[in-house]
């Protein structure tokens, strides 16, 4: 995604909607001066028009960047990939990332899920990593215990 949307962006275009306007659009394609309470009001935004686009997500992980500010651009470019996995996805990762919840196959069948299924390659990786981690500091679930086991 932030190869094909690689703007320039500097720590000067922050905020994006004063400064650069006419790169924020909503996922629906509407310009986001389009989001106004009018617009509300008279019904010609959705919903969908409301949520941020993974495109803006991407814009402000470019301002990340900018700011030299790494750990921020990531945490941006995973927002930007978990716009199309549906909610219970998403609150099923969160669940699995839980020390002790997952074993580590879980998560690599996680990891690969997000990575083939959604074309998450960034989450696919912050799984990953957290599955490494987590078999070093003993924070991986015994085996049976994603199955309902209690494990101690």
């Amino acid at each position: 995604m932030s190869a094909s949307l690689d703007t320039g962006l500097t720590r000067g275009d922050y905020p994006l909607s004063v400064n650069r306007p006419e790169l924020l659009r909503t996922p629906t394609g509407k310009p986001i001066t389009a989001l106004t309470m009018d617009a509300v009001v008279s019904g010609e935004l959705s919903a969908e028009d409301l949520r941020i686009a993974p495109e803006t997500l991407e814009l402000q992980a470019q301002l990340a960047d900018a700011s030299n500010r790494p750990q921020l651009a990531m945490n941006f470019r995973r927002a930007a990939e978990m716009c199309a996995i549906p909610d219970a996805e998403v609150l099923g990762m969160y669940n699995a990332l839980r020390p002790r919840a997952s074993t580590a196959a879980g998560l690599a069948a996680l990891a690969d899920r997000l990575e083939t299924t959604w074309s998450a390659p960034v989450c696919a990786g912050l799984v990953r990593e957290a599955a490494e981690v987590y078999a070093r500091r003993d924070l991986l679930a015994r085996a049976g215990a994603e199955d309902g086991e209690d494990t101690p």
